[in-house]
């Protein structure tokens, strides 16, 4: 897994609308990326939406929010309508990010072993240096813990 200290990897991914948005495009910006298991499910939602709820003390802080799953961008689009984020969805449907993170793990769920998304968030500095990694994410209050 991608740790402090270490620069932003490059990508470059098709966003709700099907734009292309890369990694070069935050140079010189703070920003958070958060990796979650599947669009419009309820700890996924959860998440999301305390993020978008508090996305104007999270820009006050210089923070410019990203949001990445493994969901086509037909499914990223319904996500991000539905309730009206403020903020990009990446559809990272080959996991090519996820596995520059190393947020792309075996998990293990209800005796099934399968390959998905650990829900992790990632914060950069402004020279795209890696200052905190929650692995913990309360879905909840999300925000408050990259506010703290």
């Amino acid at each position: 897994m991608l740790k402090i200290g270490e620069k932003l990897p490059e990508f470059q991914v098709e966003n709700q609308d099907g734009n292309l948005v890369k990694s070069s495009d935050f140079k010189d910006k703070k920003l958070v990326i958060f990796f979650y298991p599947k669009a419009n499910t309820p700890g996924c939602t959860a998440e999301a939406c305390n993020l978008n709820e508090n996305i104007e003390y999270l820009t006050k802080q210089g923070f410019t929010i990203i949001g990445i799953s493994a969901d086509p961008v037909k499914n990223q689009k319904k996500f991000h309508t539905k309730f009206g984020f403020k903020y990009d969805l990446l559809a990272d449907e080959n996991h090519e990010i996820c596995e520059k993170f190393g947020v792309w793990q075996l998990k293990k769920f209800m005796g099934r072993e399968f390959m998905g998304i650990v829900r992790t968030t990632f914060l950069f500095d402004e020279n795209s240096v890696c200052t905190e990694v929650i692995k913990k994410v309360e879905t909840k209050n999300h925000a408050a813990q990259i506010l703290k």
